[in-house]
C-alpha cells in the first residue's frame, strides 16, 4: 500500500475472454455500494468497462505522447540519432532523417544527445482518456486511437492522470490488458497486488502458468479467482495448491451470468453465487489491506 493510503489492486489475466472484466466490473460496483472506489480500464486497446456504467457526465482527456521532429536546417547528418535509437525509429534517407512515429519510445534518447538540438521533442495525440463519476464510484477509461500501436505510452499517461486526481478513493480497481506483455507488466506497475482470474481449463491452466511465471519475475503479490468453476477439472485447483498460490475466490459456471454479462449488465445483485464469491473476495481484499498498510 502506498503512503497515502490508497490500496491498488490490479485485475490481470494470461489470456482473454476468462471474466477478467466481469470480475472487474462488478467487484467495483460491489465495493462502491459501502466506499469510494476508483475502476481504471487499462486495456487501451479494447476497453469495455464503461459499457457496464451510465453516467452523464463526463470529462474527456486527450493523451499526447513525444515524438522527435527532425529540423533540417539545424541537422549536419552526423548519424548520432540514428546508432543511439535502440527502436529503429529514426533512420537516415539519404540526406534526410526519418522518423518513424509507430515506432518511437518516446525514450528522449536522440533528441538529448542530438549535438545541433536538430531533435527536439514535439507533443503527437496517441488516444484519450475518459473520467466519469458515479455513485460511490469513479470510473477512468482510457482508449487509444485508431492506427496507434502502442498501448504502453497510453497506461502510463493514464496511471500519471490517476496520481494527478485531487479526489483518490482508498480503492482502485485497475482492469489489465490479457497477456503477460509490456503492456499488462506496465499496467501492473504500482499495484499492491495482482489478481490472475483464470478458468479450470486446459488453456487456462497454461496461460495462467504463464501469468504466473510473470508475477513472479517483477516480485509482484498475487492471488488467483477461478471463473467458471465446475465447467472443467481440478487441473487448476491442483496446480495452485502444488504452488501454494492463493485461491481467493471461484465463481461457479452460469449460463444466465453469461448471457447478463454479454447484455452488459452488472450481475451481482441477481446472482447470489457471484455476490458470494465477491463478499469472499472483499473479505481477502480488507485483510491484504491490513497486511499492507
Amino acid at each position: 500500500m502506498t503512503n497515502s493510503g490508497i490500496f491498488k489492486l490490479a485485475i490481470a489475466s494470461g489470456k482473454g475472454g476468462t471474466g477478467k472484466t466481469l470480475l472487474s466490473t462488478n467487484l467495483a460496483d460491489y465495493l462502491a455500494r459501502k466506499q469510494a472506489v476508483l475502476l481504471a480500464d487499462l486495456d487501451v486497446e479494447e476497453p469495455n468497462d464503461a459499457l457496464f456504467f451510465h453516467a452523464e457526465n463526463k470529462v474527456i482527456t486527450p493523451q499526447y505522447k513525444m515524438i522527435p521532429d527532425w529540423q533540417s536546417d539545424r541537422c549536419t547528418l552526423c548519424g548520432d540519432c540514428t546508432r543511439q535509437c535502440k527502436f529503429h525509429a529514426v533512420i537516415r534517407l539519404g540526406e534526410f532523417i526519418t522518423v518513424f512515429n509507430e515506432l518511437c519510445h518516446s525514450c528522449y534518447a536522440c533528441s538529448d544527445l542530438c549535438p545541433e538540438q536538430a531533435l527536439p521533442m514535439k507533443p503527437y495525440r496517441m488516444g484519450e482518456t475518459r473520467h466519469q463519476i458515479l455513485n460511490g464510484l469513479q470510473l477512468i477509461e482510457s482508449r487509444l486511437d485508431v492506427g496507434q500501436e502502442q498501448a504502453v505510452p497510453l497506461i502510463h499517461a493514464t496511471q500519471k492522470y490517476i496520481c494527478e486526481l485531487e479526489s483518490k478513493p482508498a480503492i482502485q480497481i485497475l482492469d489489465c490488458p490479457p497477456g503477460t506483455s509490456c503492456p499488462v507488466v506496465a499496467a501492473v506497475d504500482g499495484a499492491d497486488l495482482v489478481l490472475l482470474v483464470t478458468e479450470p481449463t486446459p488453456f487456462g491452466l497454461n496461460d495462467l502458468k504463464l501469468a504466473v511465471e510473470t508475477m513472479r519475475q517483477i516480485d509482484k503479490a498475487f492471488a488467483v479467482v477461478i471463473n467458471r468453476q465446475g465447467m472443467g477439472d481440478d487441473a487448476v485447483e491442483n496446480w495452485c495448491k502444488s504452488e501454494n498460490i492463493t485461491v481467493a475466490a471461484r465463481i461457479p459456471y452460469d449460463r444466465q451470468l453469461a448471457e447478463q454479462y454479454a447484455a452488459a449488465k452488472l450481475a451481482w445483485c441477481d446472482n447470489t453465487a457471484l455476490e458470494e464469491a465477491l463478499e469472499e473476495l472483499a473479505l481477502f481484499i480488507q485483510q491484504k489491506q491490513v497486511q499492507y498498510a
